[in-house]
């Protein structure tokens, strides 16, 4: 018997995951290509293209898993 998959349009969760896999990706691509140890606060930022931006613009829940 052979069973079929369908898949469902992604919901709101499964956007933002990927959205997070893919800003995963790009720091990992970022920190292999650097000779020092660790990024530098404003590589992250550079790399998430967060410059200039608030924590106070984050929302709540996803600001409390950054800690």
């Amino acid at each position: 018997m052979t069973h079929v998959v369908t898949l469902s349009a992604p919901n709101a969760q499964d956007c933002v995951a990927l959205a997070e896999i893919e800003l995963c990706g790009e720091l990992m691509i970022a920190a292999s290509a650097v000779d020092e140890e660790r990024l530098s606060p404003d590589r992250i930022d550079e790399v998430l293209d967060v410059r200039g931006e608030s924590w106070a613009s984050v929302p709540r829940q996803a600001a409390r898993r950054r800690g």
